[in-house]
């Protein structure tokens, strides 16, 4: 246990280094961080400094040309820079978007604080529609969004699902500008960018299982820095940590990628915590399900167990994209 007494805290002479994607969203979450750790630790604003990376997958020309995320690359897409950063000493703390984030950690690093988790929804966007069922056949979703995708066409196979990248405003300009008929964009997001009036509708997790720690934000740091992790363990929300283990259990099993259609969600239920999952063919063709309960204690073996237990249902070639 770190003795607070030892520890030299950030001043504006020497900041702790906040590193995050250069996205609105992103900034935002890196800024309610900064600010939950100023409340935290009575710190002025200039004891910290945030630093922007750019990721392999902010790059402006695939986002343009909707380049789809596997062609890019897999794991650790909007992570893998930020991590290099950290473990070179370049920033102190990550901020994350957890569903972004790999189950495994580079060595030397630790994700252990998540912040208290927004609303886990997808929400409908359209200029056009009101929600899914209105939807005429033929027309134009746009999604990056495997999970998306394939929980669409496993409701509507009428459906034209479209590439569409970006952060949430260049997909707003791009349903203005009719590249699709609609989008969907996680409800958190939303909310902190203070966007809401964006929401034609909000779909609820009973009709669209969202992606594992949706709504979460998660803070990485190494492993071997007392200061980053006692700091960063004054801000943590127990009830998300508990939910976002569980949940990313469930992923680690299924060795899920950007390439696989995985959804859960987690919930806790007094002493206990509920957890439901599926997994879908690429194409929505079928869809597998499943669900358990148990003690806060177990919440990683439930998703574990869990995951394991649809991986052996699942035949041979059920994520393959052909």
């Amino acid at each position: 246990m770190t003795n607070p007494a030892t520890l030299t805290f950030p001043t504006p002479d020497s900041p702790l280094k906040i590193g995050t994607r250069g996205s609105p969203l992103a900034l935002a979450q890196a800024h309610e961080t900064r600010d939950r750790l100023m409340e935290a630790f009575d710190l002025p604003e200039a004891a910290f400094h945030i630093e922007v990376i750019a990721t392999t997958g902010d790059n402006r020309q695939m986002i343009d040309a909707d380049r789809p995320l596997k062609e890019i690359g897999n794991k650790g897409l909007f992570t893998k820079e930020i991590e290099e950063a950290m473990l070179r000493g370049d920033i102190d703390v990550a901020v994350h978007s957890t569903k972004d984030m790999p189950t495994e950690q580079p060595e030397g690093l630790a994700l252990e604080t998540f912040l208290p988790r927004e609303d886990v929804r997808d929400a409908f966007i359209s200029l056009k529609y009101g929600s899914i069922s209105e939807l005429p056949a033929g027309a134009k979703v746009g999604t990056s969004s495997l999970r998306r995708r394939a929980q669409l066409l496993r409701k509507r196979p009428d459906l034209d699902v479209v590439e569409f990248r970006g952060n949430v405003q260049t997909r707003l300009t791009k349903l203005s500008d009719e590249v699709a008929d609609c989008s969907f964009l996680a409800m958190a997001g939303l909310t902190r960018l203070g966007m809401l009036d964006k929401v034609t509708s909000a779909i609820e997790p009973d009709e669209m299982l969202p992606a594992v720690a949706q709504g979460a934000i998660g803070l990485e740091c190494r492993v071997d820095d007392s200061l980053a992790q006692h700091m960063l363990s004054a801000i943590h929300d127990e009830e998300t940590g508990w939910r976002v283990r569980c949940e990313r259990a469930f992923l680690r099993a299924l060795d899920g990628s950007c390439e696989t259609p995985i959804a859960a969600l987690s919930e806790i239920d007094g002493p206990e915590i509920h957890l439901r999952g599926e997994i879908l063919r690429p194409d929505g063709s079928d869809c597998l399900e499943i669900e358990g309960r148990a003690l806060l204690s177990g919440a990683e073996d439930l998703g574990r167990e869990l995951g394991e237990e649809l991986l052996a249902l699942a035949p041979a070639g059920f994520f393959d994209l052909t």
